[in-house]
Formats: structure tokens, C-alpha cells, sequence
């Protein structure tokens, strides 16, 4: 089973918390998160994303940008806009959006756990991903955003929180895109870490490359420490912890640079080799075993047969392998579509809208609008030890760095 424990937290102090929080590294780009830090000076983008500091042509990998991240980091303490909790804490997060509400549990799981596979993964991580945030863990000696895990829901644990978000709140604003962020401090830690601590298994949902970042760089720690004991804070990293009955997945959708020579006419032709195909006015696919295409101004719903569809293992069933092994590879002459330049994915948090401007700009000849993956495949997957096809999940909203940080000493 996981371990999880409380940890002191450092945060925004009280009236800091809306300037501070930020979104994840990794959702913007160099130019989107130098745009929502401009004019303030204590966004922790510039601790997560310090190339913002420079000019747009630096290495996001260079040397300085993480001495940097660390300067920023150092800054925001030494001018009393984060503080340390005095006492060892557990929180509980809730995040809304458009009415809809998930409360997560803030605390930090162990690196062992992760890499013994009690904490399940469903990603493949890129190595220079993973190397750029291991250095960023450890010039900054602290995790800056958590990991995003789920769980099957545990009821004492739901009531704890519920208790907690009774309280007055640690915090409680709405971002800049419309979210509501509050925190609260769980009064009974103890019995909250005891509960979670008898689920048998957690499973990320989001974050892998944080994930995979805080392991190596507590394994570098350990290594570099003759006196390790195990008990040391390296050994834990921040997460929050979601039950699965709260969390929805939305469709991770995909844009085609060509039609790999076809016509508009004859790719609708090879579509119907994968399954029935239908002009739609609704860009969503309604059900999982189909999807919808935007191609000749127009969209096409691709529906494929449910007797064609391998049950033997919980991958063969994913809609976003079925797109590969049936369309991408065979019609589109996608390879590797990790690494092709002749696709790329896009959130499903954009909207279909975002699709066909895509397409109608020129710049991209079709799109793919998918059925989400449910959080229920997801576990499956995790499960059995399989790994999903890339990009096959978007999580929103996503989580805010900066609103509770764990440090490594």
C-alpha cells in the first residue's frame, strides 16, 4: 500500500495567494506564460517557467534559467510572500469550474512507492522532459507543482473533507480563466493520512513527467547522502489525491497536417473501410467507438463496428488506439505519432471550435474530435501494467502551482 504524510507547507501569505498561484509549466507555451505573468512580479510562473525572465530565444535548458527558477524561488521567501507552516499539515483543494466541483487531498507520497509501482502509471515519459524537471526539483531543492493522483473513492476520507470544507478557508478566488481555488486545512490529519493509507494502490491521472521528476531527483539525494536513513524529505513529493467518482476526462483531440495524398472524397472512402461514416452537425462523437472528422468544410462521424473491437486487453478497446492502428498509420501514414510533425494534439478544454479554425486557417488539413477516455479505462490500463497510446487523456481544470509547496529539507 502507498504511504502518504503530512508535510510543512510553504505558501502565499494571506492576500497573496491569487498573484502567486499559477497554472502548470507545462500547459503553456514560452509566449502564453510570459503573457499571464506580464505586470506581476510574484506570479510563480516565473519560478516554474523562469525562460519567461529571458529572452525568447535563451534554452529553456540553459544553466541560468534554473539558477534562476531558484532566485525567484528565494525571492518570494525572503520577501514574506511565501511562508512555512510552523506544524506538519494536510489540505484538502477544491477546484470549480462551471458548477462543477473536485476536492482533492494535498500531501506528499513516497519516491519508493512510485518506483515499486504501488502508484500506477499509464504514460511513457519523455527522457528530456523528465531530465529538465529533475533539474528544476533540485535547483529549486523543492516539488513546485504537484502530482495529480486518484483513487477508488474511500468514504472516510470523503467525509473528512467534507468536514474540512466547513471551516473557514485557507483560501478561496477564482482565477484569471474563471476557476475557483480554495484550500482548507484538514483538522485531523492523522486519521485522514491512516485512511488513505489503507488504499491499495493510487494511480496518476496527470503529471508523469512531475512524477517521474521528483523520484529521480530524490534517488540523486539519496545517492549523494552517506548518512541516508529513508527517513530524510527527499523521499516524499507533494501530490494531491482525487476520488475517482469526482474526475471527468475530456477528449484529447487530434489535427492532421495533410491528407497523405488523398482527396477529401477518396480519405471519406478509406473511412468507410474503418466503419460507417455519416455528415453530422455535432462535432462530438456521442458514444466511445467513434469519432468525428473535420475535412472538406465539414464534419464526418466515423462510427466502427463494436464486433470488431479486440476486448482481450484494456488498451485494445481505447478509442485513441483504434484511431492509430485504423486510421493515423494505415490512412494517414502516420508512424510515430510522438515524434511525426505531421500530427498534433490538442485539449480537449479548447473546443471543437478550436478544430475547425485550425483547419480552415490552412495550417492543418484535418481534425479528429474524440470521445473521452473514461476514468474507469484509465484504471484498467494502470491496472494491468499497460500503457495507454500517448496523449490519450486531458484532465481539467488543472492544478495551480505555488499554493502549497513542499521542499525537500
Amino acid at each position: 500500500m502507498p504511504r502518504i504524510k503530512a508535510f510543512q507547507a510553504l505558501r502565499p501569505a494571506p492576500g497573496f495567494e491569487s498573484r502567486v498561484a499559477s497554472v502548470p509549466y507545462d500547459v503553456v507555451s514560452r509566449d502564453e506564460a510570459a503573457a499571464l505573468a506580464q505586470g506581476n512580479p510574484l506570479s510563480f510562473l516565473h519560478v516554474v517557467r523562469p525562460d519567461i525572465d529571458f529572452p525568447p530565444e535563451t534554452d529553456p535548458c540553459d544553466p541560468q534559467v534554473y539558477r534562476r527558477a531558484a532566485e525567484n524561488f528565494q525571492r518570494l521567501q525572503s520577501d514574506g510572500v511565501l511562508i512555512r507552516d510552523a506544524q506538519p499539515g494536510v489540505f484538502a483543494y477544491r477546484q470549480t469550474m462551471a458548477g462543477r466541483s473536485q476536492t482533492g487531498v494535498v500531501c506528499c507520497c513516497h519516491i519508493d512507492d512510485y518506483e515499486q509501482n504501488r502508484i500506477l502509471k499509464h504514460e511513457k515519459t519523455r527522457q528530456a522532459k523528465e531530465d529538465d524537471r529533475t533539474r528544476h526539483v533540485l535547483a529549486l531543492n523543492a516539488n513546485a507543482g504537484p502530482v495529480f493522483l486518484t483513487y477508488r473513492d474511500v468514504p472516510e476520507v470523503t467525509s473528512l473533507v467534507a468536514d474540512a470544507s466547513r471551516a473557514a478557508a485557507l483560501y478561496d478566488f477564482v482565477a484569471v480563466d474563471g476557476i475557483r481555488h480554495t484550500v482548507w486545512r484538514i483538522s485531523d490529519p492523522a486519521t485522514c493520512v491512516s485512511s488513505l493509507s489503507a488504499v491499495p494502490v493510487f494511480y496518476v491521472a496527470d503529471g508523469h513527467h512531475r512524477a517521474a521528476s521528483a523520484w529521480r531527483a530524490g534517488v540523486q539525494r539519496k545517492l549523494a547522502n552517506p548518512q541516508h536513513t529513508g527517513q530524510e524529505e527527499y523521499n516524499w513529493f507533494l501530490t494531491v489525491l482525487f476520488p475517482a467518482s469526482e474526475l471527468r476526462i475530456l477528449p484529447y483531440n487530434r489535427v492532421l497536417r495533410d491528407l497523405n495524398g488523398h482527396t477529401p472524397r477518396q480519405l471519406l472512402e478509406r473511412l468507410r473501410e474503418v466503419g460507417t461514416v455519416v455528415e453530422t452537425s455535432n462535432p462530438s462523437p456521442p458514444a466511445a467507438g467513434s469519432f468525428s472528422v473535420f475535412v472538406d468544410q465539414r464534419w464526418w462521424l466515423v462510427t466502427v463496428s463494436a464486433s470488431s473491437i479486440s476486448r482481450n486487453t484494456p488498451t485494445a478497446s481505447l478509442d485513441v488506439a483504434l484511431l492509430e492502428e485504423r486510421v493515423l498509420h494505415p490512412i494517414f501514414g502516420i508512424g510515430d505519432v510522438r515524434s511525426d510533425p505531421r500530427i498534433d494534439f490538442v485539449g480537449g478544454i479548447r473546443g471543437t471550435a478550436e478544430l475547425e479554425q485550425l483547419v480552415r486557417s490552412g495550417t492543418w488539413a484535418a481534425a479528429v474530435s474524440m470521445y473521452p477516455t473514461s476514468i474507469d479505462q484509465l484504471m484498467a490500463v494502470s491496472d494491468a501494467g499497460q500503457i495507454m497510446p500517448p496523449k490519450s487523456t486531458w484532465f481539467e481544470p488543472k492544478l495551480r502551482s505555488g499554493l502549497l509547496v513542499h521542499t525537500l529539507d
